[in-house]
């Protein structure tokens, strides 16, 4: 008997991109590894954004996974065992760095992101949704703070955004017991915006994105970025950003377009200059 043909090597894409009129869908390519956040996916998806924030045309981002089960299952965790056998540097390199890096990528992207939580959230995943500035989920989304089950903390900027986003208690046992979380919890808490049939997940994704792309473009970015940036700071200094941030936009096309369309009663058409 021939011995059987080997099988070829199929090496998906860890990210995919589309771009449907104004807005672009990014989606986590590892279903095999429920979507797992690998060095390739982070480096491919900070690409991605870096491309999409150079490109005019694109106002909002879609973020989901690939797959019927996860959003992201969290970190890949061969990854991190690689890592923690080479020690303390280049564990602090190679894997928390790099994560801290692709969560606040998201937190401070000039554009609007909005994460569409499709299944599991777990670790690293959940951090992804807690770092973006809007989230919608699927009534099959689950979220889950299971870094303690492998012995660490969470290491993607977890143990200071979500007790900032859903308080310190409610946090510190979703930390410390690693006891996952339902969509209508994570809504409940403030950890998502809505939750919507798992069928409708994108559509309503994008319908909400594409109110967003209506607004201005500059306008969308001063939101962003004052309220980011505020809420870490005192009232008085949250104050100076806010002010700072409409400074710039009176010299704007955008600004004269939008109180011009609504004194003459009409559609304001914002060009985002």
């Amino acid at each position: 008997m021939s011995a059987a043909a080997p099988r070829p090597i199929v090496r998906l894409e860890p990210i995919l991109l589309e771009v449907r009129d104004r807005v672009a869908l990014l989606t986590l390519n590892r279903p095999d590894k429920l979507n797992a956040l690998n060095a390739a996916l982070i480096a491919r998806l900070m690409a991605f954004l870096d491309d999409i924030e150079r490109d005019d045309a694109i106002r909002v981002v879609v973020l989901t996974g690939a797959g019927e089960r996860a959003f992201s299952a969290g970190a890949d965790i061969q990854e991190i065992a690689e890592t923690v056998r080479q020690g303390p540097a280049a564990a602090l390199r190679d894997f928390v760095r790099k994560g801290q890096r692709m969560t606040a990528r998201i937190e401070n992207y000039p554009k609007p992101i909005i994460v569409a939580v499709n299944g599991l959230a777990h670790g690293g995943g959940s951090e992804i949704a807690e770092a973006a500035p809007l989230a919608i989920a699927s009534e099959r989304a689950e979220f889950c703070k299971a870094e303690i089950n492998l012995g660490f903390a969470p290491p993607f900027g977890g143990s200071q955004r979500l007790p900032r986003l859903i308080g310190r208690k409610r946090a510190l046992r979703m930390i410390l017991t690693a006891e996952p979380i339902d969509a209508e919890r994570a809504r409940e808490f403030g950890l998502v915006n809505d939750v919507v049939p798992h069928d409708n997940l994108l559509s309503e994704a994008f319908a909400l994105a594409n109110t967003i792309a209506d607004k201005s473009p500059l306008a969308a970015k001063a939101c962003l970025e004052s309220v980011t940036r505020g809420l870490n700071v005192s009232i008085d200094e949250g104050l100076a950003i806010e002010a700072s941030q409409f400074a710039r936009m009176v010299p704007t096309a955008d600004i004269h377009e939008g109180i011009g369309a609504w004194l003459e009663r009409r559609r304001p058409a914002f060009s985002g200059s």
